[in-house]
């Protein structure tokens, strides 16, 4: 009996001592506890301070930065219970000056695998037609005549027929260009960076 006590108090002060060691490792990060559609302001009923093991190896927000995240924009949509990365906050509304936002139309088989998400880096391309000939050469005078950058602003979810909706920011100056292309249907892009999920 003695030795069994003996054990008893070993074990409860070796798990005293693990928790002990877990609660000081652990740090304070930002949390989202309502979700927030990209493009809103964060608001401060939005995001709270949670606990998270210090070493998880993901740029988080730190919880002595709350007051900073509160009025600051979501950059993408952001979903309760998840934790805040810098990146999923901005400090401004797309478009910026200069920049414009085109919708384009894609079909499924004209998307990664994947799928796209807001944040997504792109390259907006001109495609041919049916029978090979060259890019449509739209009204006016405007012709996408090269691989356009562009970053995935919003992505609807796929319609009755599959198509998907893609909201884009470009350069203002290709934008006119960029939208008279998709209305032909020509048009494809390239994922070339993923942004944050």
């Amino acid at each position: 009996m003695v030795v069994i006590g003996m054990l008893l108090v070993l074990t409860g002060a070796l798990s005293a001592a693990y928790l002990y060691t877990g609660i000081g490792d652990r740090a304070s990060v930002v949390m989202v506890t309502r979700d927030v559609p990209v493009g809103s302001p964060i608001d401060a009923s939005d995001v709270a301070t949670t606990q998270v093991d210090a070493g998880q190896g993901v740029t988080l927000v730190p919880g002595r930065q709350l007051q900073q995240v509160v009025g600051r924009v979501a950059a993408v949509d952001l979903r309760k219970g998840t934790l805040l990365a810098p990146s999923q906050v901005t400090t401004a509304l797309s478009p910026r000056t200069g920049q414009q936002v085109v919708p384009i139309a894609l079909r499924a088989s004209q998307l990664p695998a994947r799928g796209l998400a807001p944040g997504d880096q792109v390259l907006v391309i001109a495609t041919p037609g049916q029978q090979g000939e060259s890019p449509a050469t739209a009204a006016g005078g405007d012709q996408l005549t090269q691989d356009t950058a562009a970053t995935v602003d919003q992505v609807s979810s796929a319609d009755a027929e599959g198509s998907v909706r893609v909201d884009l920011v470009v350069d203002a100056r290709v934008g006119p260009a960029i939208a008279k292309q998709a209305s032909t249907g020509r048009l494809a892009v390239v994922v070339t960076s993923r942004g944050p999920r």
